[in-house]
Parts: structure tokens; sequence; C-alpha cells
């Protein structure tokens, strides 16, 4: 993935925006979710400023699997800036290290990890997020990201258009699917609840359905299948009659929304990382898909551990104009950003 030029490129969009990089100057970052599809685009952005730009942040990348973890960073395993920490942040930490920043990236963010590992999606929000909020305190820690989703939102009452962020739909949380949603909203609380009892800062992204190159091959999310079936030059499989109203981000354009919130965000404040040009049908975004990829859309009926996965919103459309004062704005719109992820897949699967 480093070695590709698009994706490059996009790496060094970010690292060159108009942002107080001089915070992160000689500071410590730690990052969970460290090989997930935003944590690992995060890393390449900030290790690209430190041996480009000089930034001299120390990168602790959190994750379970070290050998993953060697694979995807390998290219900074060896570098002074950059150390992967194999760590269940469900167990509490018992390293003792100076960390001035934590991201919280670390979460099951697709349907068939909700429905085969209910505990964990839950666990993860939960008892880890307080874990390391226990940890920051302890170890005096300037800023306390929590990587929030859209899911929060719930099910649109009807009475809205776009969700802004103080929005509360509804989420029958008497389900198996309801675990992740439920657990994010109660991390955001427990943020709060440091923010007003520890006197820590914490700052919350609201994450909308994200894609991208650095996506996982085992991600079971809509889009991720729909772009892996586009480059394999298949037809598009959808499950449903594709009603469903939702906004995206292209996970570069996700990162430097978590840093412009990391950087110049409101302690305590919460913040969706969209834009309208995101926004899309369902069935729309497979005809753009398989029309880049040459082939057809096929509608199929889930099976039943995807079905459980599944979110029952069928309207879910952010609010994106709090962010837009800090600065933020995508770089791709939704239709550049999938064509975008597809020719960079095609060079490197």
């Amino acid at each position: 993935m480093i070695n590709n030029e698009l994706y490059i490129n996009d790496v060094r969009y970010v690292a060159d925006l108009n942002l107080p990089w001089e915070f992160m100057k000689g500071k410590t970052i730690m990052i969970t979710g460290a090989s997930g599809m935003i944590g690992s685009a995060m890393i390449d952005v900030i290790m690209y400023r430190n041996m480009y730009l000089g930034m001299d942040c120390t990168v602790y990348g959190v994750g379970r699997d070290i050998e993953k973890g060697k694979k995807r960073f390998i290219e900074y395993w060896n570098n002074k800036n950059f150390q992967f920490i194999s760590h269940d942040i469900n167990l509490p930490f018992s390293q003792n290290m100076d960390v001035d920043y934590i991201v919280h990236l670390a979460s099951n963010t697709h349907p068939v990890a909700y429905s085969t590992d209910p505990v964990g999606t839950i666990t993860t929000n939960i008892i880890g997020t307080n874990n390391l909020l226990n940890y920051a305190v302890l170890n005096g820690t300037k800023r306390f990201m929590f990587a929030s989703s859209n899911e929060i939102y719930g099910e649109n009452k009807g009475d809205i258009e776009f969700f802004d962020e103080h929005y509360c739909g509804y989420i029958d949380s008497n389900t198996l699917r309801a675990g992740y949603p439920e657990s994010k909203r109660c991390g955001e609380a427990l943020c709060q609840a440091f923010k007003k009892k520890k006197n820590l800062d914490v700052v919350i992204p609201r994450l909308t359905r994200s894609y991208g190159p650095t996506m996982l091959m085992s991600d079971t999310k809509a889009i991720s299948q729909f772009i892996r079936k586009g480059i394999a030059g298949e037809n598009i499989i959808l499950k449903s009659e594709g009603k469903q109203y939702y906004s995206y981000t292209y996970m570069m354009d996700a990162v430097a929304g978590l840093l412009t919130i990391l950087l110049n965000g409101k302690n305590g404040e919460a913040y969706n990382i969209a834009d309208e040009s995101g926004d899309i049908i369902l069935k729309d975004l497979a005809m753009v898909i398989a029309g880049y990829a040459g082939t057809e859309v096929v509608f199929e009926v889930p099976d039943e551990i995807e079905k459980v996965g599944y979110s029952t919103a069928t309207k879910a459309r952010l609010d994106g104009s709090k962010i837009r004062v800090l600065g933020w704005k995508p770089q791709y719109d939704i239709n550049n950003g999938v064509k975008r992820t597809m020719d960079i897949l095609r060079h490197i699967m």
C-alpha cells in the first residue's frame, strides 16, 4: 500500500493540510485499532510528516496481532518514531508511557462481526474504552479521542433529513444488532464522565460509513463487498431493494477529519465527519461501482448470519456543518472516492 503512488498522493494531501501540526511536534500519540482501515491510514499520514516534514511525533500503534502489524507497517518497523504494541485493550495497560494524545479507533465495524462476536463488539467499546480513559488520566494525556459512529443516531424518525450532533433516533436495545450502537453511545457517555470527574480533555468524532483502499478484506459492509466484487470483475450483489440512503466518507477524508478534530476541536464536543457529496442511495452506489467495473447489479436474499448484523436504518444522512467550521472538507465525493479506491486496489491485489 505505502508504495502505491495514488495512495501516497492521498497521504501527502492530508499531511500537507493547513492544520496546527506544531501541537504534535515532539509529542507522542497512541492509536488503537492501528491495523484497521482508518488507523493504518492515520499512521501513514503521521509517519509521512515525521519522515519528510520533521514533525518528530512518536507513534504507538496498538493492535492484537503483532504479525499483522509488522506486515502492514514494515516500512516503519525500525523507525525511532514508531512502535507497535501488541495488546488487547479489554485488558488494562501495564506499560508506563507518557502519551500526549490517545486516538481510540479499535472496534468491530462490520455486520458479520456484530453477529458473530457480539460480546467482543460491546466490550471493546465499553471496557476497552474505560481502560484507555483510566490510562489517559494516569499518564497525563493532553487529549483523548473516542471514535464514535453514525450508528449512535439510530433510525431516522421521519422528522429530519440530516442528523446533527444532538439528534437521537430510535434503537431497539433488545436485539443482538443493538450491541454496536448502544456500546458506542455508552463509550461517549464514559468520555463525558471522565471529562467531568477527572478533568480529561475529550473529543468525539462520529464517523460515517467509511470506505477506501485500506479496508480489510474481511470487511462485510455493503460498500466493501461491492468494491471487492467490482475489482474482481464480478456482478455486484445487492441483498435488499437498495433504498437505504446513507452518508459515506473516503477513508483518507475521514483521517483528515480526525486530525482536524484532534487539533482544532473543542473539549467535550462531538463532530460528524460527513459531507452531502458523500451521500448516496444504496442501489445507486451499486450502480456506480458496477458501471466502473463493467459488470451488473444482481439482487440476492441475505443469509441469516448476514441479516442479523445488518442495520435496520433506511436513512442515515449526517449534518457536517459543525466540522466545516473547523476547516474540514472532503477531497472526494462518493463517485470519485469509490473510483479512487478501485484504482488503487487494482494495483495491489
